[in-house]
């Protein structure tokens, strides 16, 4: 049987095809132009700098990096910390994993350009490597000129010296995720607080900054962009529907109790829906819902400019987003 295509039919096609085309040439053109914004950035390797040095080097460095020597502790503390048997044993793996410090500077390079492209006034900052202790909590810092990353918190989620760290925090702690992590830094700046205490209004706020990276991370996967493994992001999609029912049927969407955060927007090693599927299902899914529900509003609106997006009220943008999750 030979296939006929009408006139009409015909047009449509070439018309989807056109259209499709613009599209892929305004990104490759919109890409272009970002990947052209000029900058340099380096990682200063302060954690190598202060171990290795003498403490005859203490003053200049101390005048090098004020804001890592708090003036609380006299010099004899650095001194002590130079030679320490755990912080030179860090210094160590973090000198093994991180051969070059190029693939991390083009990483974040790669993000602070589309970060400046669409938040022209964003500083580069200065970056500065530490030790830390291993402080998975505090990964990075990032202010508006510093950005200061414990290059001790990214050796691999399987590194021996991570043994006794909770899974769902070790899976974050490796490179690939680095610039995630800065980037909900930035949004976390970037995106107004929200007074309403809700679940959804919460699923909404950190939603955005997960959306956030879509525009400032678009070579990222959705596991990178959430902090999830390629299996949790498939349990999500997976459960989509029946979580949502599971929120509406459970009337928790407008419920403002604090321990829904616990249950569903905060990380944890699993969400609580305190079912069977507790066990099998990654923690903070209220954020992932919350991503879905902005990315249903943009395919709706998908002119929406990224500011006002961040500024938009959790329940203008979700009564507009038409929201409804695929069976």
């Amino acid at each position: 049987m030979r296939l006929i295509i009408y006139p009409t039919r015909r047009i449509f096609i070439v018309l989807s095809f056109f259209l499709i085309t613009i599209g892929c040439e305004d990104n490759n053109s919109k890409e272009s132009e970002i990947l052209s914004i000029p900058m340099e950035l380096i990682i200063e390797r302060f954690d190598k700098m202060f171990h290795l040095a003498s403490a005859d080097d203490i003053p200049e460095l101390k005048k090098t990096y004020p804001f890592l020597f708090p003036s609380k502790f006299n010099d004899s503390v650095w001194i002590k910390r130079q030679k320490d048997s755990l912080q030179l044993l860090l210094l160590e793996h973090v000198e093994q994993k991180f051969v070059s410090m190029a693939p991390l500077e083009d990483d974040l390079e790669y993000l602070f350009k589309h970060l400046k492209y669409y938040f022209p006034k964003t500083p580069t900052p200065r970056v500065i490597g530490v030790i830390n202790n291993v402080d998975y909590q505090s990964k990075t810092i990032y202010t508006d000129s510093l950005l200061l990353i414990s290059l001790d918190t990214y050796l691999g989620t399987d590194h021996h010296l991570y043994e006794g760290i909770p899974q769902y925090v070790r899976q974050e702690m490796d490179d690939k995720f680095l610039t995630s992590h800065v980037a909900s830094k930035f949004a976390a700046k970037k995106i107004p607080p929200t007074k309403d205490r809700s679940l959804l209004s919460q699923m909404i706020y950190f939603g955005k900054q997960v959306y956030l990276k879509e525009w400032v991370l678009p070579q990222s996967s959705d596991a990178q962009k959430m902090g999830y493994t390629v299996e949790q992001i498939q349990w999500v999609i997976d459960n989509e529907v029946y979580m949502w029912q599971y929120f509406v049927q459970k009337q928790l969407l407008y419920n403002t109790d604090p321990s829904l955060a616990q249950r569903f927007i905060e990380p944890a090693p699993f969400s609580k829906f305190y079912l069977e599927i507790d066990n099998e299902s990654p923690g903070s899914v209220g954020v992932w819902m919350g991503w879905q529900i902005i990315k249903s509003f943009m395919n709706r609106y998908p002119d929406t400019e990224i500011n006002a997006l961040l500024n938009l009220p959790a329940q203008t943008l979700f009564s507009k987003s038409n929201y409804k999750p695929k069976k």
